[in-house]
C-alpha cells in the first residue's frame, strides 16, 4: 500500500483525538508554503495532556513507518512542534494557543477534515 500525505494527516488526527486533543484543525498550506502540505493545530488543557498528545502522535508515526524529523518544545509542554515532513503539528497548551492564534496567521489556508475533528 502506498502511503500518502493524507494518510499521514489522518494518522496524526486519530492519534491526537485518542488523547482528547481539543479544537483540532487541519489546514491545507500546500498553496501558501513549501515547508509542508498540512498544519495540524490542536491543544491540551495542561502540560501533561500536551505531552501525552505529542507522545501518541510520535509513537503512531514511528509504528506506521513515518519519519519524525524533529520535535521541539516537548519538555516544556506549552507549544510543541512535531515535524513529520509533509505534515507539521502544533500542539499547544490552551493559553499559548489563544495567544499565538496560528489559525489567524494562516487564515488564507483552507481547513480540511480528517477523522472526527470539526
Amino acid at each position: 500500500m502506498v502511503k500518502t500525505v493524507e494518510d499521514l494527516a489522518r494518522l496524526v488526527v486519530k492519534a491526537a483525538e485518542e488523547k482528547k486533543a481539543e479544537n483540532l484543525i487541519v489546514l491545507d498550506i500546500s498553496k501558501q508554503s513549501v515547508i509542508a502540505d498540512y498544519f495540524v493545530i490542536c491543544h491540551g488543557n495542561n502540560e501533561r495532556q500536551v505531552q501525552a498528545i505529542v507522545n501518541e502522535i510520535r509513537d503512531q508515526a514511528h509504528k506506521h513507518g513515518y519519519n519524525v524529523r524533529g520535535i521541539e518544545g516537548a519538555d516544556e509542554g506549552r507549544w510543541v512542534l512535531i515535524d513529520l515532513e509533509d505534515v507539521v503539528i502544533h500542539v499547544f497548551h490552551r493559553e499559548e494557543r489563544e495567544f499565538y492564534n496560528l489559525e489567524r496567521l494562516w487564515g488564507d489556508a483552507p481547513a480540511v477534515s480528517f477523522g472526527e475533528q470539526g
